[in-house]
């Protein structure tokens, strides 16, 4: 099958394979974050040190990614200003992004809430700041109204109805009394 375009309908298609990528990848990113920072161990410092290999990891695959894929491919080495600035932008709104996940971990924020609501908060946010800059409030419908409120909803179900452990056991206190024996 033909698009307009000239590409087959798979390779129309590969924008698809990349955004399950990235569902896959952010999917679990709250968790290993978490992980990461519990078992650096030292409280509240051993967030930033587990902020501190998401950086280098950034620099890993950001930096030295693209490098290798615009050699690969000949690409001109020249950058224009707006391109720069908005590409810095949103490497620094993405950045307060990760790291405010973390300090929500900080707050006692479990990666199924925090993440919850991060999934289900920016989708609906993009939208509408998307609509907003090209003012197209006017071709709003019922339906992409209705996409925004279930998002909304989704969020706050997964987080009211997430599922919890077994409650933590009691701690036995050991007698101190006198014949005080083992305790069982």
């Amino acid at each position: 099958m033909t698009i307009a375009s000239g590409e087959t309908s798979q390779q129309s298609m590969t924008w698809l394979i990349f955004a399950l990528l990235t569902v896959a990848s952010w999917g679990v990113y709250g968790i290993f974050l978490h992980k990461g920072s519990v078992q650096m161990g030292g409280g509240e410092v051993a967030r930033y040190k587990a902020f501190l290999f998401v950086g280098i990891a950034y620099f890993l695959i950001a930096i030295v990614g693209p490098i290798v894929m615009m050699l690969v491919r000949g690409a001109e080495w020249t950058f224009t200003g707006s391109g720069m600035w908005w590409s810095l932008l949103a490497g620094i709104v993405g950045a307060i992004g990760a790291f405010c996940v973390l300090l929500a971990f900080g707050f006692k924020g479990t990666p199924t809430v925090v993440m919850s609501i991060i999934f289900a908060g920016a989708p609906i946010l993009n939208a509408l700041v998307e609509i907003s800059t090209k003012k197209q409030w006017d071709k709003v419908s019922m339906p992409f109204l209705a996409g925004i409120v279930m998002a909304a909803a989704g969020g706050f179900l997964v987080v009211k109805f997430k599922p919890h452990g077994p409650p933590p056991a009691k701690k036995v206190a050991a007698s101190g009394g006198v014949g005080g024996g083992d305790v069982k």
